[in-house]
């Protein structure tokens, strides 16, 4: 049956070593249909950029989803948007900005893969071209959405509510058969739960994303929804999400300094994902929680 692997938010230039790294390595152990990928921290832990997400497209990923920083870089986002229609931003952002301009691209993204062999639902004998383009095919959905809960100061326009936004969504884009992503990039887990439950049974997978942590709740919900409260990131393992000890430390200890977001670029990094099985009706049967650590 078709599987899903799924990466948490890649920060900066370690987190695309590791991803470069480990990527095509689990790709050959897990066998996934479908590889997505959340970038929205890839540009050195804010936003993206053409030039990055070129480097990260050589990979065989299938979909990016994003969060509150994407737009951070917000003339090089566009660009993204226009190059890459594969990269979704959440589709519960009203507008952008202090001026309340309109959002670029796009808050879900479809595309549609030929069945593996190891999925079982078609024969695993070789095909020619013209067979091929008989065979099966598995529809994909990728939606992403922001949470609103804690999220006031971190994203510069208006934040709808991702629970109505997903209701709009799948009464306009789901299809019979589909295999639905839910991105919920969110501050509060409680928000993700109400989320996974809200959605149970209408979607394959609701996977919390932003806060970097992963958390420890990974289980199928009762209609057959995929649910973890977030996936993790993926980056530098020694630093405070992403961002250098020292940095944060002293943000913490003297709240008149000022942030410095400089990124832990040495020492050890993690990747963090989940891998999901689906029964091919578009539920779930199974979600596994992915980690690994590399020493640099």
């Amino acid at each position: 049956m078709p599987r899903i692997l799924f990466i948490g938010d890649v920060v900066g230039k370690p987190g695309r070593k590791i991803l470069r790294e480990v990527l095509p390595v689990w790709k050959e152990k897990y066998q996934p249909d479908a590889v997505i990928v959340n970038v929205e921290n890839i540009a050195h832990g804010k936003g993206v950029t053409p030039s990055i997400m070129a480097e990260v497209e050589a990979l065989g990923i299938d979909a990016y989803t994003s969060g509150n920083h994407v737009f951070d870089k917000l003339n090089l986002a566009k660009t993204c948007f226009e190059q890459y229609p594969k990269l979704v931003r959440p589709a519960n952002y009203q507008s952008i900005g202090e001026e309340k301009s309109p959002v670029p691209g796009y808050g879900y993204y479809r595309f549609a893969k030929e069945l593996a062999p190891s999925s079982g639902l078609r024969p695993p004998s070789p095909l020619g071209e013209k067979e091929k383009m008989n065979s099966a095919m598995q529809q994909y959905l990728i939606i992403n959405l922001n949470g609103q809960v804690f999220m006031e100061n971190q994203f510069s326009g208006e934040i709808g509510n991702p629970f109505l936004e997903l209701d709009k969504l799948l009464t306009e884009q789901k299809q019979n058969g589909d295999i639905i992503i839910v991105d919920l990039h969110a501050e509060a887990t409680s928000e993700k739960i109400a989320m996974g439950y809200y959605a149970d049974g209408r979607v394959t997978a609701v996977l919390g994303t932003h806060t970097h942590v992963p958390t420890a709740d990974a289980r199928v919900l009762p209609k057959g929804t995929a649910h973890i409260s977030d996936v993790g990131m993926t980056g530098a393992l020694n630093g405070v999400l992403g961002v250098k000890k020292e940095n944060a430390l002293t943000k913490f200890l003297d709240p008149s300094q000022k942030f410095k977001n400089e990124l832990e670029e040495d020492g050890p990094l993690q990747i963090n994902g989940v891998l999901i099985e689906t029964s091919g009706k578009g539920q779930a049967t199974r979600i596994e929680k992915l980690y690994q650590e590399i020493f640099t």
